[in-house]
């Protein structure tokens, strides 16, 4: 149990587990999305055995063999409704871990940016140099051809 609560939070004393609990530094949700997941899957299972125990029943109902004829479709249509569940199930606890997992990616990335910018300052960045003459005229090519220029408003004059 110790070893899971170190896992957890990274530290087994109550006053560091309590820090973390208050401040969200440690988000816990991540390793409790996996007893979710489990619960969440026990119960799509339990519906499968009732989808079979109401096909059972479906066709133990009827004594003629149109019962089984019946039961079937109920059988295989309760089958891949569960099945979907299963999938839906599945989709939706991995995009809350693929969530959680980017924060602590973040997190990482943050501190490391923060032992970064402690330990080298940042050179700053030099000012950019003008490379045109602002008083100097723009040569804007042919007005006759527009499509060698066409950042520009002329417009060719119609001919007759």
């Amino acid at each position: 149990m110790k070893r899971l609560i170190k896992q957890v939070f990274g530290s087994t004393s109550p006053g560091d587990i309590f820090f973390d609990l208050i401040t969200f530094d440690r988000l816990i949700t991540r390793p409790v999305i996996h007893l979710i997941y489990w619960a969440g899957l026990s119960l799509l299972l339990l519906s499968a055995f009732g989808v079979l125990g109401a096909t059972v029943g479906i066709a133990m109902r009827e004594e003629a063999p149109w019962g089984w004829f019946l039961a079937v479709p109920f059988l295989i249509g309760g089958l891949l409704f569960v099945f979907a569940g299963i999938l839906l199930w599945r989709s939706f606890c991995e995009f809350y871990v693929a969530i959680f997992r980017i924060a602590d990616d973040l997190r990482f990335l943050r501190k490391e940016a923060e032992t970064a910018s402690r330990q080298a300052p940042v050179a700053p960045v030099p000012e950019p140099r003008p490379t045109l003459d602002p008083q100097a005229p723009i040569d804007m090519g042919d007005p006759k051809d527009v499509m060698d220029s066409p950042f520009t408003n002329v417009r060719p004059a119609k001919e007759n």
